[in-house]
């Protein structure tokens, strides 16, 4: 089973309550959470991530307990060697591509030099064309530059699966098409578990082999990609 989710947490903003309550299992590689705004994706790709704490539940990828709070397991964010690709990508604006790429391979805080030589960040820099711009910084970047710098980032250190939240949102509609055909093959090439989330149909179409769909902080369905856009 390549997903196997089980979450509960309450959420709260002033007087406001969210009440997430996220269960699905699921054999396929490349997984959509599938929903409109406010249903509580986000908050769950960050509680499978380890960002956020949930209150109970499990979480198991590939087999691998991550999280079971009835046996007291809870991995770290970094123990639980996941790819995380943010919806505004979260790059560090005072380093380089290189740097930032880099700085996924580094434990603790300290920043990557600015000539440091590795072989896994060169083979990301290469896989996204990114060499133009690899002494760049983000704000000299385009957003499709910015994209494909946060997804070398997010699997460098070779992760177990790759979380995306709305890769596509800040983009416009032909970079958005080139980008997503860009990441099916990518899917393709890694054959790592993907878990993206969007609330966007085309993206459902394009890189999901199942999708599960979100409404009010709850599982409302599990479908194919076609059946869950038609619904």
């Amino acid at each position: 089973m390549s997903w196997d989710i089980a979450l509960t947490k309450t959420l709260r903003h002033g007087d406001a309550r969210f009440e997430l309550d996220v269960r699905f299992a699921s054999a396929a590689r490349r997984l959509v959470l599938f929903g409109p705004s406010g249903a509580g994706k986000t908050q769950t790709l960050r509680l499978i991530a380890g960002i956020l704490r949930p209150d109970g539940g499990r979480v198991a990828i590939g087999g691998r307990v991550l999280y079971d709070d009835e046996r007291a397991i809870d991995l770290s964010p970094q123990s639980r060697a996941l790819g995380f690709v943010f919806q505004d990508y979260a790059l560090f604006p005072h380093l380089s591509v290189r740097q930032n790429i880099a700085f996924a391979r580094r434990r603790g805080w300290l920043n990557p030099a600015v000539a440091q030589a590795d072989a896994a960040v060169e083979r990301w820099i290469d896989t996204f064309h990114l060499h133009a711009v690899a002494g760049h910084y983000p704000h000299q970047l385009s957003g499709g530059q910015r994209q494909r710098t946060a997804l070398a980032r997010a699997l460098v250190h070779e992760p177990a699966a790759l979380l995306l939240d709305e890769p596509f949102a800040a983009l416009d509609n032909p970079l958005r098409r080139q980008l997503r055909g860009e990441l099916r093959e990518l899917q393709a090439l890694l054959r790592i578990p993907t878990l993206l989330i969007t609330h966007d149909d085309d993206d459902v179409e394009a890189l999901g082999d199942e999708v599960v769909q979100m409404k009010a902080g709850r599982v409302v369905g599990a479908d194919a990609p076609l059946e869950a856009v038609r619904s």
